[in-house]
């Protein structure tokens, strides 16, 4: 059955006290983080299997994005064999499409199951750190990076000074080194029979990203983008997403709320289709989700989506957030596919993501 988390679940959440939801175990504050300049376009994609070609880069460069987000299974590893995942990701290195993409634009990235190593796994994959230094050498990551002084992957970055009414963070979480197993349906007849579960001792981010996650919120910023690499916003289909833990989904709607964060909108990936999800959610502002999924790997299979604006891209596509400071500020979300046309599209004003 298809529940609506916009509906169904939140409902049954609600008799929660957010003071139980929101505990957390605290960390030290994080140092304050590199500020870069002012950026306005933005493109993001996901699942990308690297024995195949890539030209949808291409069309990525003809849009000139000043960034490009990888949301996870930016290769197909999928192993526990630590010299195959090196050549694996070696091989989309070697790609001519991936370095002239490297060459122009810079990169960050987030992981998901099929590049942190195994199919849906989460925290009780036996290689998790030695597929995190993979990782991190792979994307470049800086030898004094605050990602390498903690367990995970999750990072932040800043771009445009605070309170300069051009202000805007990006968020990457790690949805897999610290998620508890799934629920799975005993009648299952395939993977997408994930249940809802409700079990209170389960997490998908863990303590220590949670309560680095409030610290980040409670930082000055216009616009907030935070990557997950599953669905956040979509209606409950049985696939990997925050819907399977609807706990830790209330919990970030909480965590929004009580930090009184403007601007957050999610970007997401994973399931080989593009499309954009609005949670509306009690006492928060709507909840957008841009899912963008499908760089070389899509799927024959649409699930239904109660939350979805629009139409869904079911070919290859990448997410372009297009922003825009002066005057009314507003960011259009859209995916385009391999022609560079756009298929979804949709303007929100940054006046709509507020208390």
């Amino acid at each position: 059955m298809c529940l609506r988390i916009s509906a169904s679940i939140l409902a049954l959440l609600t008799h929660f006290s957010a003071s139980a939801i929101t505990q957390e175990n605290r960390t030290p504050p994080a140092p304050s983080p590199v500020v870069n300049p002012t950026i306005s376009r933005i493109a993001f994609g996901s699942c990308s299997t690297q024995d195949e070609p890539q030209g949808i880069l291409r069309t990525v460069l003809e849009w000139d994005p000043e960034l490009f987000i990888y949301m996870g299974d930016n290769i197909y590893g999928d192993t526990r064999d630590m010299q195959v995942l090196q050549q694996r990701y070696d091989t989309l290195g070697r790609r001519p499409e991936f370095q002239q993409l490297r060459a122009k634009v810079p990169l960050i990235a987030t992981w998901d199951d099929h590049d942190y190593g195994e199919n849906d796994a989460g925290r009780e994959y036996p290689f998790k750190q030695q597929s995190k230094e993979i990782f991190l050498k792979f994307w470049q990551e800086p030898q004094d990076s605050a990602r390498r002084k903690h367990d995970g992957i999750y990072t932040s970055y800043r771009f445009g000074e605070p309170r300069s009414g051009q202000s805007l963070q990006i968020i990457l979480l790690d949805t897999r080194t610290f998620r508890d197993p799934l629920f799975r349906s005993p009648q299952r007849s395939w993977k997408n029979d994930y249940l809802p579960d409700l079990d209170p001792q389960k997490t998908l981010l863990g303590d220590a990203q949670w309560a680095w996650l409030k610290e980040r919120l409670q930082e000055p910023a216009d616009l907030r983008i935070i990557g997950s690499s599953i669905q956040f916003a979509h209606e409950h289909n049985g696939w990997e997403s925050w819907t399977n833990l609807p706990r830790e989904l209330l919990r970030m709607v909480e965590l929004i709320r009580e930090t009184k964060a403007a601007g957050v909108l999610f970007i997401s990936g994973d399931v080989h289709w593009g499309e954009l999800s609005r949670l509306q959610a009690p006492n928060c502002y709507p909840l957008y989700d841009l899912t963008a999924s499908g760089l070389n790997h899509d799927w024959d299979r649409l699930e239904p989506n109660g939350n979805r604006l629009g139409e869904a891209c079911m070919d290859f596509h990448f997410g372009m957030l297009e922003i825009t400071w002066s005057k009314t500020p507003s960011v259009q979300l859209r995916i385009h596919d391999m022609t560079g046309r756009s298929r979804v599209r949709r303007t929100v004003r940054l006046s709509e993501l507020k208390f």
